[in-house]
């Protein structure tokens, strides 16, 4: 049961349509046809509306280190269902890389030839550590899931966020600082973050995936008939990550509250939701990791290697606009009498050509920009 977003003349979030009275307002021009970032067609009326009244629309999020997953739900049908592949280990391996880089440049600038008390050290700074650092590789991860709910909150009338909190515990070198108070867990550190800035969104409900008390999203998937699939998690299907999304999300809709009878007592699941088929995406950011290896899309990075005598450097992704393309544009190039749709990941000076990859950041191969068409601009997203 597919349904369309609409938002109003002024962009503010309706109920969604039936795909066929949203073709009708398109063809009729009482609407206009549009693409969200996150690859979800919507109509946004030319005409004030009948009525602005809506029904609540609850977004569940389940994070994980390098998956998570995200369900719409409203009272009548799933709207929609995403898989987010999160940036963890590439943004992990990007840090220590520079912190290597780092260390060679400093060791590079010190003369050792100079006596130890000469010699032009970095001063020790001891007075700078903070305590509940959040890490940028699990940054990077709130941040993505951060951003795929602003883009939901822009198309549908969100009236409650539902988030599952992970007890992660400290390691055991860590548990003594824990217990005089100086001690903290990076994970739920960057939990705490992403829910203060949903709460911005819309109304925050935590709930716990290791809780037995009917509210637990374990507990809610097997209320509502749904399978998960624990045996290979990286495989992107919804019966991985997003059915925990759409679990969290109907949270909103049914309670586990006591009841009293005349012959007995106890707790009972109440509220009713129609969990249905929906649309599927795949989210993830440019560029990708594999083998330790990283391919495709690359940041400027001015000390990437060290210069060679002639003091050039490699050249290394795009640097801005370069044939009237940028990095990670979404683009149309054809080769041979084929079309294919893909990313821009790389530009070749000396061939003139742009390296095209697909969303998983696999290259489809090497155009002419002569024979490519640009689609959209980058967004930082690559959606399946």
């Amino acid at each position: 049961m597919n349904r369309v977003p609409v938002v109003s003349k002024k962009g503010k979030p309706l109920m969604p349509t039936k795909p066929s009275r949203a073709r009708r307002w398109v063809k009729e021009g009482k609407a206009v046809g549009k693409w969200s970032d996150l690859g979800v067609y919507y109509v946004q009326l030319t005409e004030p509306p009948s009525a602005e009244e809506v029904q609540p629309i609850s977004v569940g999020v389940d994070p994980g280190k390098s998956y998570s997953g995200i369900g719409v739900q409203s009272t009548k049908c799933t709207l929609l269902q995403l898989h987010l592949i999160l940036p963890f280990g590439r943004v992990k391996k990007r840090m220590e890389t520079r912190a290597m880089l780092r260390r060679s440049r400093r060791g590079r600038r010190i003369n050792w030839n100079v006596p130890f008390k000469q010699r032009n050290h970095r001063r020790c700074r001891f007075d700078n550590r903070k305590q509940c650092k959040l890490p940028p590789s699990i940054k990077a991860s709130r941040q993505l899931e951060l951003r795929v709910v602003k883009e939901l909150a822009a198309i549908f009338p969100v009236a409650a966020i539902g988030y599952e909190r992970v007890k992660a515990d400290i390691d055991q070198t860590k548990r003594k600082r824990a217990k005089s108070g100086k001690g903290f867990s990076p994970v739920m550190t960057g939990q705490n973050w992403a829910i203060s800035q949903m709460e911005k969104i819309a109304p925050v409900y935590v709930r716990h995936g290791w809780q037995k008390d009917g509210n637990g999203t374990s507990q809610l998937r097997t209320q509502l008939g749904l399978e998960k699939d624990k045996i290979n998690k990286s495989i992107a299907k919804p019966e991985t990550h997003a059915v925990d999304g759409v679990a969290l999300a109907c949270g909103y809709f049914i309670k586990y509250v006591p009841f009293v009878g005349s012959n007995s007592h106890g707790y009972t699941h109440k509220g009713s939701v129609d969990v249905t088929a929906s649309p599927f995406k795949v989210i993830t950011r440019p560029g990708a990791v594999k083998r330790g290896k990283e391919y495709g899309f690359f940041r400027r990075q001015l000390h990437f290697e060290v210069p060679d005598k002639s003091g050039a450097r490699k050249p290394k992704g795009i640097h801005g606009t370069v044939k009237g393309f940028r990095a990670a544009d979404l683009v149309k190039a054809t080769k041979s009498g084929v079309s294919y749709v893909g990313y821009v990941g790389g530009y070749s000076p000396k061939a003139k050509v742009f390296a095209v990859y697909d969303w998983q950041w696999k290259r489809i191969g090497l155009f002419s920009p002569k024979k490519m068409e640009l689609i959209r601009r980058s967004n930082g997203l690559c959606v399946a």
